[in-house]
């Protein structure tokens, strides 16, 4: 599976990690699994890492976008990790569309995105 989540920090916090090509059978797994974690914990801070993706296979794409309309409300805050520009113009593209708190962090920069997610967290 090209999706893996890890709810840390008692459940608020998911870090999903997306390598390789993600197809729509991944999200057949990932998106049950996601949306069981907010039904028990509530709305989640994710840690997105996107470091080794590399797109989508025909129909994921599509089933990513659906869940992002379905889910951003979810979302109290999102820091994506990659390694790629158009990584960072995803995270620039995201804003507009949504009130979660957006930040894009170079694949190198992972302790640093761990730390703005947990900053938020006690400024609540």
């Amino acid at each position: 599976m090209s999706i893996q989540m890890h709810p840390e920090n008692g459940g608020d916090l998911a870090v999903v990690e997306v390598r390789g090509k993600l197809t729509k059978a991944d999200y057949a797994t990932f998106i049950p699994a996601f949306e069981q974690l907010i039904q028990t914990k509530g709305k989640q801070r994710v840690l997105l890492d996107m470091s080794g993706f590399q797109g989508w296979a025909w129909g994921a794409a599509w089933e990513d976008l659906k869940f992002g309309v379905r889910h951003f409300s979810d979302i109290e805050q999102l820091a994506i990790v990659g390694e790629n520009r158009w990584q960072h113009c995803l995270a620039a593209f995201c804003k507009p569309f949504t009130k979660t708190q957006v930040r894009y962090f170079d694949s190198k920069e992972g302790t640093k995105a761990r730390a703005w997610l947990a900053k938020e967290q006690q400024a609540a």
